[in-house]
Order: C-alpha cells, then sequence, then structure tokens
C-alpha cells in the first residue's frame, strides 16, 4: 500500500496509530472535524534548510513559491528561516509582505500581471520582475515612469527544454506560453536603452513542475549560462540567474534528485558565473509536508466496483481530477492483520465523476466513520481548493513537536455568501408573486 522506505518521515504509524510531530492525527480529526489539512513544521524547516544548505557553493537566494502553499503561517515560518517569495499576483504579494518577507527577496513572475498589480510591486520596492513578454515590458516601463521608479526586470527566456512532466504543467518549450525564445530576448538586451524605466538585471527560466530528473535542468542551465556569457560579450552585465523552481517529490514510485545531487549536477555551470543564484522552490518544500484528513462517509457496493465515500472531494484537493495524480492513501488506524484488503475507488460526494483520489487500488477493509491520510498534500492542495458544489473550504492544522495550531478555521455555510448580495430588484419578486 506504501513503499518501505516512507519518504514523509515527520509522519508515521506510532503503534496501530498514525502520527505527525509526536501528535495523533484521529485526536486533530476530532478537534477539528474533517477535510482538514495538518502540516509539518519540522519537515518545512527541513526541506527549505537541505536546499539552503545545498547551494552554499553560490551567493542564492531561495524564493519560496507562494503558489504551492499560500498559508499565512506557512509563509511566515519560512520567512523566519530567511526565505524569499515568488509570487505571481498582487494577492500573493500581499501574503508575503504580511507574512513578513522582506521585499527585496521578493520575485514577480507571471504572464499576465494588472497595471495595479505593477503598481504595488513597485511602490513594494521588490527585487525584480520576471518579465514574459515585450508587450509586459513597455506596461511596466509606463507604470514605473508614472510613479518615477525605476523597475528592476529579470528578463524569462524559454529555453526550449522538456521537463519530462504532465503536459500542464511543462513551461518551458517553445509551444508554452511563458518566456522569451532566446533570439529575442537577446535583441531586448541589445535595445535595453528604450525602456527609461527599466534596469535589466537578470535571467529567468523555470521549465516545469514536479521534475524527477536532474536533466532537463542541466540542459536548460547550460543554456541559460550560455546566454549570460553571450550578453556578457556584449559588454551587458547580468546581475542574477533564476532557475526557477520545479524540484520534484515523491507522491509513489519517483526518485526524484536530492537537494544534494541537484545542487552539485548544476556547480559546473554556476560557481564561476559571478551572479547571485535565486530558485523558486514550492512542492520541493511543502508537498510531503502535508496531508488531508478525511471521513469515510459510507461505503456503496455496486454490480462492478466497491466505492469508499469520503467528505473531502475534488474541490478540497484538486490533483487527481486535474492531473490523474497518484496520492498514497492511508487509514488513521491500521487495521489487522487477519483482515483482508480489496479492491475500491475512493471517491468524494461531489456531482462529477472525476472527483476521486483513488482509482482499482488495493486498501484496507474499512468502514463508515473511519478516519483516512491523503498523502503528500501540502502542496497544491488548499491553495487549488474552490467551494464548488457550495461546499466550504477545509481547515487547515500545523503540528509542531507534540502540539498542533490551527492556521486556518473551516469556513461556514455564512462564508459562502459573505460578499454576495441581493440589488433590490430581486428582494421586490417575491411580492410579485403573491408572497408577502
Amino acid at each position: 500500500m506504501v513503499r518501505k522506505d516512507f519518504f514523509m518521515h515527520d509522519f508515521s504509524y506510532v503503534g496501530k496509530s498514525f502520527y505527525c510531530e509526536n501528535v495523533n492525527l484521529e485526536k486533530i480529526a476530532k478537534r477539528f472535524g474533517t477535510p482538514t489539512y495538518v502540516y509539518s513544521y519540522k519537515t518545512l524547516t527541513e526541506h527549505y534548510l537541505k536546499l539552503d544548505s545545498a547551494f552554499n557553493y553560490i551567493n542564492h537566494t531561495i524564493c519560496y513559491s507562494i503558489k504551492s502553499n499560500s498559508n499565512i503561517a506557512i509563509c511566515k515560518l519560512l520567512a523566519g528561516q530567511g526565505c524569499g517569495a515568488d509570487v505571481v499576483s498582487g494577492g500573493e504579494l500581499y501574503r508575503a509582505i504580511k507574512a513578513g518577507i522582506k521585499p527585496d527577496k521578493i520575485v514577480y513572475a507571471g504572464v499576465g500581471k494588472t497595471e495595479d498589480e505593477i503598481k504595488f510591486a513597485l511602490l513594494s520596492n521588490i527585487l525584480l520582475f520576471n518579465s514574459e513578454s515585450q508587450a509586459e515590458l513597455e506596461l511596466i516601463n509606463k507604470v514605473a515612469g508614472e510613479l518615477n521608479k525605476r523597475a528592476k526586470i529579470g528578463l524569462r527566456i524559454n529555453p526550449d527544454v522538456d521537463a519530462k512532466t504532465h503536459a500542464y504543467i511543462t513551461t518551458g518549450k517553445k509551444e508554452n506560453k511563458f518566456g522569451i525564445p532566446l533570439g529575442e530576448a537577446f535583441e531586448i538586451y541589445k535595445k535595453a536603452d528604450r525602456y527609461k524605466n527599466l534596469e535589466f538585471r537578470g535571467i529567468h527560466i523555470h521549465i516545469g513542475s514536479q521534475i524527477t530528473s536532474v536533466q532537463p535542468y542541466v540542459e536548460a542551465v547550460k543554456k541559460a549560462v550560455d546566454f549570460i556569457n553571450k550578453l556578457k560579450s556584449n559588454e551587458i552585465k547580468i546581475d542574477y540567474i533564476n532557475i526557477g523552481g520545479g524540484l520534484g517529490i515523491i507522491y509513489d514510485k519517483e526518485s526524484p534528485a536530492k537537494a544534494d545531487e541537484f545542487a552539485d549536477s548544476l556547480k559546473p555551470f554556476l560557481k564561476g558565473l559571478n551572479c547571485s543564484l535565486i530558485l523558486e522552490p514550492g512542492r520541493f518544500i511543502t508537498g510531503n509536508a502535508g496531508v488531508l484528513l478525511t471521513k469515510v462517509l459510507l461505503v456503496k457496493k455496486s454490480i462492478e466496483k466497491k466505492f469508499i465515500i469520503v467528505d473531502a472531494a475534488m474541490n478540497d484537493l484538486a490533483r487527481p481530477s486535474l492531473y490523474d495524480a497518484y496520492h498514497n492513501i492511508l487509514p488513521l488506524v491500521k487495521s489487522d492483520e487477519d483482515k483482508s484488503s480489496e479492491i475500491v475507488d475512493i471517491v468524494g460526494p461531489v456531482c462529477e465523476s472525476g472527483d476521486f483520489f483513488a482509482k482499482n487500488r488495493r486498501f484496507p477493509f474499512v468502514e463508515s466513520n473511519n478516519i483516512l491520510a491523503i498523502l503528500s498534500a501540502g502542496a497544491y492542495g488548499f491553495s487549488m481548493s474552490s467551494n464548488y458544489n457550495s461546499r466550504p473550504r477545509a481547515a487547515e492544522v500545523l503540528a509542531k513537536n507534540g502540539r498542533c495550531y490551527l492556521i486556518r478555521k473551516r469556513e461556514t455555510y455564512r462564508d459562502l455568501i459573505r460578499n454576495e448580495k441581493i440589488p433590490a430588484i430581486l428582494a421586490k419578486l417575491g411580492r410579485k408573486n403573491g408572497k408577502k
């Protein structure tokens, strides 16, 4: 059911009960209800520090990718370790600043920044805009001029490298919407003085997410370094090389590079470059730092299938539905060895056939009210969740050394309609229908 070299080291069985950092997860489920996300403080910290230490051969800044898990408590935890932030919206920038991340450690990516978002970032004095197109450069230049500011730019190039990952999360091939082709980028740098309010300071690449081999990184970084050397030979100075994020984790049978292996593979290209390095990890830090707790509502048998219906759904964790992604799932209380397992689908209550967490999975016998843990849910779990089917979003809890802390309240029905309004023209409809 789960590989023997269990990869979520701060989540483990103690006897028959499943724990996170000496906190019994069944007690968390009873205290806070389900569905609930639970994160390990120790795992989050250790994953950041491993990556930070691995690149100690070069001056670097780790800018945590907030889109992977945007809870302000987790951002605050990482800020306390000296971490920066990779943001892709004004909302993420707001979160980062409120969490205490220093603006000079924030980089702002994304293909479609609004004028208000650009203004917010300029007034916040962020480190760099990762710019994706000439049209965007024109817009940033315009907004910066209106504010009498100089915007620092890291030009995102498209290295045309296949990251060998899911098509939806591949971002560095020439047919993707991200980045600027190398030839076009070189012409932009040659004519940089046309942008009076911009300072071109860096090169940015990001080739995808959940990448389990170092080879695509090596290929992409080599292209970026060759491009930087070409700029230098034309007397164009570059201060930063941003190699993005996307380092993969173990969900099932993957064997991704460890932090030191990843760093060592890039060392021959980076060490003598005389540029500061920026990294944008997200999933690597948070993915295996979190689980989603969910309760079995009922077990349904049909002619051909057996369904375990749980109270979490695709609106809580969208990855299986979006990417057909695999997540290990464990009962919080181990069943007796003599109880047989069976082939089941584990599904949620949302009105979509795509609402599932496992299909044709061999799973221990469980009953109504048993609690399950969906593993590797710390990244792109809550941050991609929604209120589809008018379902309140889950609670979030942080576990640390035998104690747990609520870091997001569960939404209520009242929260679902908090910002909605019924205009006066609709309020009168009842009276027209003869109602008082």
